[in-house]
């Protein structure tokens, strides 16, 4: 799998950006419009700090013509793009990294796709250590801000 440079956004303010939900899914295309399989991305965050949001905007800017929704329940959904594949997984209801077996996650990430995963720190040892990591988080002061950390 090759190595993948970090990802800042020109002019992020120490290391993050401030970012409005639409500013959010404007970068969050402009990422999927620019990645090459194969890559997996990890998105960090509370609960609703727009995980799913900046993945569908990914996928979306990646070519996936079909509703991204979130893969809590089934853990993992997968999506047709020109370029490759695109996987998205949610590990919020996992217990512990054994578990990643009963989903496949061996075959995931070694295959020529954009896999997405939702909290990664579930995976452990297990995430490829060449990933993309993003992690978003509330701004301080104005609940319709999104702080982004990419790289």
């Amino acid at each position: 799998m090759q190595t993948h440079r970090h990802v800042v956004p020109p002019l992020a303010a120490k290391g993050h950006l401030s970012l409005t939900e639409p500013e959010m899914i404007k970068w969050g295309h402009e990422l999927g419009e620019a990645i090459v399989p194969p890559l997996v991305i990890s998105l960090t965050g509370d609960l609703g700090a727009g995980k799913t949001t900046l993945a569908q905007a990914i996928c979306a800017g990646f070519g996936v013509e079909e509703p991204v929704t979130s893969p809590t329940y089934a853990l993992v959904h997968r999506y047709e793009a020109p370029k490759s594949p695109v996987y998205h997984v949610d590990l919020y209801r996992l217990d512990n990294q054994s578990q990643l077996t009963n989903i496949g996650w061996d075959d995931l990430i070694i295959e020529r796709a954009i896999v997405i995963v939702e909290w990664p720190e579930r995976a452990g040892d297990r995430m490829p250590s060449d990933h993309l990591h993003i992690d978003l988080g509330y701004f301080a002061g104005d609940e319709s801000r999104r702080v982004l950390l990419a790289g």
